[in-house]
This record gives C-alpha cells, sequence and structure tokens, in this order.
C-alpha cells in the first residue's frame, strides 16, 4: 500500500477522500459517499476532515507535470 496524500488530480473539495480512497484501493466516489453517510452519525468526522485537509501532504508532481 502507498502512503496517504492529497492527489492533484480527482479532488472534489480537498483531496481528503481522494487520498483514502488510493490507499486503500477504493475507488473516490465510495469514499465520498462514506464519508457523507458517517456524517449522519454522531461524532466530529467533519473536524477530522478538516484536520486530513491540513496534515495530508500533496502529492508530489510527477516529471512529466507541464508548469
Amino acid at each position: 500500500m502507498s502512503a496517504i496524500a492529497r492527489p492533484r488530480d480527482g479532488r472534489m473539495i480537498g483531496g481528503v477522500c481522494a487520498g483514502l480512497a488510493r490507499r486503500f484501493g477504493m475507488s473516490a466516489k465510495t469514499m465520498r459517499v462514506i464519508f457523507v453517510l458517517s456524517c449522519l452519525l454522531p461524532g466530529p468526522q467533519f473536524l477530522i476532515y478538516l484536520a486530513l485537509w491540513v496534515l495530508l501532504p500533496n502529492e508530489k508532481a510527477s516529471a512529466n507535470a507541464a508548469w
């Protein structure tokens, strides 16, 4: 499994769900649905999302990326 990083492509808001989905071998859409459904339960899900947005590094740019 790869390290968790927020991808540069496929982001919707912060890339947290896309990064977690890549790490665990799921589709980003599935991870987003799981997150939205988890927000219906009591708990600090939204705060954890914000913390991961701040703490997770961006994915490194590939050598082929055009500036």
